[in-house]
Order: C-alpha cells, then sequence, then structure tokens
C-alpha cells in the first residue's frame, strides 16, 4: 500500500513520514468480515484482559459502521473501571502483540498488525479509557441508524483520501468538524445509552 519503499529499520527507529510512507491512509469497500476480525480479537482481549476490570469491549470506528468505505483497520475501544491501574492493563497489552502509540493519564492507545513491511493482514487499533469516555459508540450508533449521514462521512473520507494519503493528522483533524456534530446529536438523541 506503500509507494514502494523498503525499510530495514524497525518502526521505533522510523521518523513519523517514514512512518506515513509506509502505513498510509487506505479505504476500501466495507467487507463482510470485519466484526468476525473484531469478535475474533474480542473474545482474545476478554480473555487476557479476564483481572483487569474491564467493563466493556466495544467495535467502534468505520469498520464497524455498515456499508461504507473504510480503512481496513478494527478500531476497538476497551473501557475498564475508573480504579483501574491503566499501566497494568498496558503491560498486559504489550505482553500480547501490541505497540502503544500513545499515552497520558486517562488514555492509551495501541496498534498490532503494523510491521517493518508493512501492514499484516489484520490491522488492530486499541484504544484503552475508563468507562464513559466513549463518544465513539454514540457516533457509530447514530451513523448506523441514519443511512444519510453515513454516506455523508463516506464522501467526506474519500474526498480527503488522496489529499491527506500519507499526513494520517491532517486527514484526521479534517473530519474532526463532521465527527463533532454528529457524535453532539447522537448524545443528544441516545441520551446516557452508554453511561
Amino acid at each position: 500500500m506503500g509507494r514502494g519503499m523498503t525499510m530495514s529499520r524497525l518502526l521505533h527507529e522510523m521518523t513519523l513520514e517514514e512512518l506515513w510512507e509506509l502505513f498510509p491512509i487506505f479505504l476500501t469497500e466495507h467487507k463482510e468480515y470485519w466484526p468476525e476480525w473484531y469478535k475474533e480479537e474480542q473474545d482474545f482481549l476478554s480473555e487476557v484482559l479476564r483481572e483487569k476490570q474491564v467493563v466493556r469491549i466495544s467495535h467502534i470506528g468505520s469498520t464497524a459502521i455498515q456499508e461504507i468505505w473504510a480503512k481496513p483497520i478494527i478500531d476497538i475501544l476497551v473501557e475498564v473501571e475508573a480504579q483501574t491501574d491503566m499501566l497494568s492493563v498496558k503491560d498486559v497489552l504489550t505482553s500480547n502483540g501490541y505497540l502503544c502509540m500513545s499515552e497520558d493519564e486517562t488514555r492509551i492507545s495501541f496498534n498490532k498488525g503494523y510491521t517493518e513491511n508493512g501492514f499484516a493482514e489484520k490491522v488492530f487499533h486499541l484504544h484503552l479509557r475508563y468507562a464513559g469516555d466513549n463518544d465513539e459508540l454514540y457516533f457509530r450508533d447514530y451513523l448506523n441508524e441514519n443511512i444519510t449521514a453515513a454516506k455523508k462521512y463516506e464522501e467526506l473520507k474519500l474526498s480527503l483520501w488522496k489529499l491527506y494519503e500519507y499526513d494520517r493528522d491532517s486527514y484526521t483533524n479534517a473530519k474532526t468538524c463532521f465527527v463533532t456534530d454528529i457524535t453532539k446529536a447522537a448524545k443528544e438523541m441516545y441520551c446516557g445509552r452508554y453511561m
């Protein structure tokens, strides 16, 4: 999917620009097997995190929205109880194939399926949060129940794809306004569904 780059260095040795070259934005039509990939990974996570006060594991992101084009990456939200030690959960995940991408006191992001040769067949992004930090669930539900809004989101993503193919941050930032507006409407509509 990249521009034919051959990297001999480890991922953590590469610059951000090199990583974007190796892992560009790539969209594809919705695949029927994405929910199956999520379920397999959910089962795996439920097992390895069974002692970590997990409240909910959810399929989020565009692969969780029916019938729209998406990056072929399964986004997973793992919510843990407020008193959970995030670093202990991080240790379990990094011991089980996940790489930490970013972290702060209340959120840690991971990926799985990124290799020195590009994407593996199955790629996952895992978002570790405290329970209730879950706006993505409202966004997902709203788009699954409102096909017109889902198609507008798809159109926006397709319009940004080639423009920001090698700039993931700009691609994400360009979607922020749409995502914020839909999430606000969804939270009003579903008032407290995931509290």
